[in-house]
């Protein structure tokens, strides 16, 4: 497995066990780099996936439904959900991961983690998403800057 592939293994790792526990990201992500054998600049690539995708669960969960409209999300596994997030994140708000590189990733991910179908549902969902990268980025964007404006108010 190659060393980024090896981070955002990691980092799907610890948005499963967040996603389905509830644990709280900063605890379960230092556990998972203390467990993982990622060098400094790995375990900070996972550590950014991690605290970027976990507080937009809902906003990248609202993308990727209508881009899988036969699929409501709460019938999507979890570890497929988790898999799109992170590409999803990848390509429209962390912006230094071209979009083919994203959804490879997703796929390789989905071959290892997931079912025999979820590698063709990944790609075909991010198929659709790539499609419209620059409209997400921007919604993307627009509702992170709203959200912080709103924690920040209250």
């Amino acid at each position: 497995m190659k060393s980024r592939t090896k981070a955002r293994s990691l980092a799907l790792q610890a948005l499963y066990e967040i996603d389905v526990a509830g644990h709280p990201p900063g605890i379960v992500l230092e556990e998972r780099i203390q467990d993982g054998e990622l060098d400094a600049e790995l375990s900070e690539f996972a550590r950014q996936i991690v605290t970027g995708v976990a507080p937009l669960f809902d906003i990248l969960d609202t993308f990727i439904a209508e881009h899988a409209p036969e699929w409501p999300l709460d019938q999507v596994a979890v570890i497929d959900r988790n898999i799109l997030r992170i590409a999803l994140w990848e390509f429209a708000v962390y912006g230094e991961t071209p979009i083919k590189v994203a959804i490879n990733e997703a796929v390789e991910l989905a071959k290892t983690y997931g079912s025999d179908s979820t590698p063709r549902f990944v790609n075909g969902v991010l198929g659709s998403l790539a499609a419209r990268q620059n409209e997400i980025r921007d919604a993307l964007k627009k509702r992170i800057t709203e959200r912080g404006a709103a924690s920040s108010d209250g």
